[in-house]
């Protein structure tokens, strides 16, 4: 694995993607994912922006991604609770159901070949399409160096 290819693509794509107002992701985690490996070793969390993830709770998060249930259960990051709204070959996306906010907020979630990408955003559908770029776009660059 080169790490060193990972953290510079991650700050360089976090820097332009996640944080501050104007941006489409609130927040972003980056996981490493083995989909054969026992879910009951926790998973590292490789990089993070704009949450300060568990790695306890994260492991539960990878387990409900393990048991493939992603219609019938729904997920927690931090104190959010998500339920799945549609699922696709390598992605899928979730809505808030604790959330005050009006507009709502939601979760991007992706796998590559060694990661679980995670962007938060906060919106409805427009926010929802520029979180999907902005996830894709990273996971583009993690796929060519097949990570």
């Amino acid at each position: 694995m080169d790490w060193g290819f990972v953290h510079r693509i991650w700050d360089k794509w976090a820097s332009n993607n996640v944080g501050s107002s104007g941006q489409p992701l609130k927040a972003a985690l980056l996981i490493n994912y083995d989909p054969t490996g026992p879910s009951r070793l926790v998973s590292t969390i490789a990089e993070q922006e704009g949450i300060q993830a568990d790695p306890i709770e994260l492991s539960q998060f990878v387990s409900y991604v393990k048991r493939n249930k992603l219609q019938t259960e729904s997920f927690f990051i931090g104190s959010n609770q998500y339920l799945v709204t549609s699922i696709h070959e390598s992605w899928f996306g979730a809505r808030c159901m604790n959330i005050s906010k009006p507009a709502g907020e939601g979760a991007i979630v992706m796998q590559t070949a060694a990661f679980l990408l995670v962007g938060l955003y906060e919106g409805s559908i427009g926010s929802a399409s520029r979180a999907m770029v902005a996830v894709d776009q990273f996971a583009w660059q993690l796929g060519r160096r097949n990570l």
